[in-house]
């Protein structure tokens, strides 16, 4: 068995950013109390369940929390707030990433719903404001202006965006530069199982450019747990429309054994599981450039994430991973 180093208060440069964070944050999608379209993707989860996911995430050396005004219509916002708020002197170094919502919206909106962020956040300060996704009734420009103006005012510290190409990466970082800013991170999906940044540019410019990857859905929606297929029965009970994605279906089990299987075996190595060296894959495949956002419905889960910072797989079983997850996606 390998002897597993102490990581847990490792923290990292943040692409162009002053910030310095844990390689993985806690993704609070889950937070949403059911409410929303987007919200109701997952369970009503109870306030003291809230409470207990964030205080092992901090305690076990996750230092920032991203959350999104989408998430439940402010709910997913309100809850973390609530939370760290009772935690209190163990959550004062934390920080928050937050995101705006661009559907149907003009850039000028940036500006008229920044005060209902801070208010749902209870008015802790947002490290990371990020625009959500690359559509709006604006250009990119119009909304990287709009976010400096932020930052100008104080109301933010850093500018980031989600699900960005690589060409719509680099209008926002040079329309940033006018205001002496740089972008610090593009949010996209990305695991073991959907390396799609990895050929479309995406990484290769965020490497060039210095900015930060977040990966969301980093466990591919809990299939890299290996789980489901260990026992296909429990697809059944998946609440929300994840159950019906290819991933959770006989064929998408069996297409992704093999990678599950060599999860297993390196998790005997490290007295690991499988979610554990999925994320370890993950946050160390790429350098420091790549860090990710596990969500946590159950506080078992949030233990499960922050183990997965208190080692480090060899580059050679990073390169073995890499090899076979790449013939199943």
């Amino acid at each position: 068995m390998t002897t597993q180093s102490t990581q847990k208060r490792t923290l990292r440069a943040f692409g162009a950013t002053g910030l310095r964070l844990s390689p993985l944050g806690l993704g609070c999608w889950q937070f949403s109390k059911g409410r929303g379209l987007v919200g109701g993707f997952w369970p009503d989860l109870s306030e003291s369940a809230i409470l207990e996911i964030v205080r092992i995430s901090l305690e076990g050396g996750i230092n920032w929390f991203d959350t999104a005004e989408v998430y439940g219509g402010g709910q997913s916002e309100q809850m973390l707030a609530a939370a760290l708020d009772k935690l209190g002197p163990a959550a004062a170094d934390v920080y928050i990433a937050t995101k705006w919502w661009p559907a149907m919206r003009t850039a000028a909106n940036i500006a008229r719903t920044i005060d209902e962020r801070l208010r749902c956040l209870g008015g802790r300060s947002i490290a990371l404001y990020q625009v959500h996704q690359p559509f709006s009734l604006s250009s990119v420009r119009s909304e990287m202006t709009a976010m400096a103006e932020l930052v100008q005012k104080g109301h933010i510290a850093n500018v980031g965006v989600s699900n960005y190409s690589a060409r719509q990466m680099r209008d926002a970082d040079r329309a940033l530069r006018d205001y002496g800013l740089r972008l610090a991170s593009n949010q996209v999906k990305y695991s073991m199982l959907d390396r799609r940044i990895e050929r479309n540019g995406i990484l290769e410019t965020a490497q060039e450019l210095g900015i930060a990857i977040i990966a969301y859905s980093p466990l591919e929606q809990g299939i890299l747990s290996g789980k489901f297929h260990k026992q296909p029965e429990l697809v059944r009970s998946i609440k929300g429309p994840r159950k019906w994605m290819s991933g959770f279906r006989a064929e998408g089990l069996h297409r992704t054994q093999p990678l599950i299987e060599a999860l297993d075996r390196l998790a005997e190595r490290y007295a690991a599981s499988p979610t554990q060296i999925a994320l370890n894959w993950l946050i160390h495949a790429h350098g420091d450039n790549v860090f990710a956002i596990p969500g946590a419905s159950k506080p078992h889960h949030a233990e499960e994430n922050v183990k997965a910072m208190c080692f480090r797989l060899s580059d050679s079983e990073i390169g073995e991973l890499s090899d076979i997850a790449k013939v199943r996606r």
